[in-house]
């Protein structure tokens, strides 16, 4: 298995970090804040605008594109796969089912057992809030396997292998086990001194479109990803230590 180095470049595009670039595929690492494609006045503060900037390398005429392969969370960091071309997307999206995709995340509480795999049938309601269900008819069956890598106070670091890759799923299953991810308001709770979610693509394994051989992709989790394993005070604790 194939393990490319990210490149060393002076420019990269906003919010992007290039690990791999070939006629086929651009890797990145994508910024917690930045949404992967967008529409309306969203469109053009995307990870795909950026990337179809640096592409065209500023020409406006030029004929370049990527295209969006996969997505992330706007708030999720992590890898993210993009094609060169049309064929090549559908490609990739053809055997997607073979992608090993590895997170990374800190939850609330202390998860038990220390590892396993979490099943469910999600679907996605009005307000767009996706939620488990035991009607299979109504939702897609899920799967998320994790592991207890570390224990922080009261937060817990965990790997995860997203076993099949529905929108929202690891934070819906992780909150359905009492576990919300840290940081994440609209699943778990969210803590005024937490400045993103708390989940990160950290490694992603496909097989490459053109030469079949198998590649893995690796993006370390930011230094904002763990500061957030410190609890913060009880906020009348703090308060007695801003009047000291």
């Amino acid at each position: 298995m194939s393990r490319p180095r990210p490149r060393s470049r002076k420019h990269q595009p906003k919010g992007l970090e290039i690990l791999h670039e070939d006629r086929d595929i651009i890797v990145v690492n994508k910024a917690a804040g930045l949404l992967t494609i967008g529409t309306g006045r969203d469109a053009g503060r995307t990870a795909h605008a950026a990337l179809g900037d640096y592409v065209r390398k500023g020409n406006h005429k030029s004929r370049e594109r990527v295209f969006v392969v996969h997505r992330l969370d706007r708030d999720t960091s992590g890898v993210l796969v993009f094609a060169r071309t049309e064929a090549v997307k559908a490609t990739l999206q053809s055997r997607w089912s073979e992608t090993e995709k590895t997170y990374l995340a800190f939850v609330e509480g202390h998860p038990d057992p220390a590892e396993d795999t979490i099943s469910s049938y999600l679907v996605e309601n009005g307000a767009l809030r996706v939620y488990s269900t035991d009607d299979p008819k109504a939702g897609k069956l899920s799967h998320t396997r994790y592991r207890v890598v570390k224990i922080v106070g009261e937060r817990t670091l965990l790997e995860i292998d997203l076993l099949t890759g529905r929108k929202n799923q690891i934070r819906v299953h992780l909150a359905d086990r009492g576990w919300p991810i840290v940081g994440d308001a609209k699943y778990g709770r969210k803590i005024r001194d937490n400045k993103r979610l708390a989940l990160h693509s950290s490694r992603l394994t496909l097989t490459h479109p053109h030469s079949g051989q198998r590649l893995t992709f690796e993006a370390p989790a930011p230094a904002t990803f763990h500061q957030m394993a410190a609890v913060p005070p009880p906020n009348n604790t703090r308060k007695k230590r801003n009047e000291e």
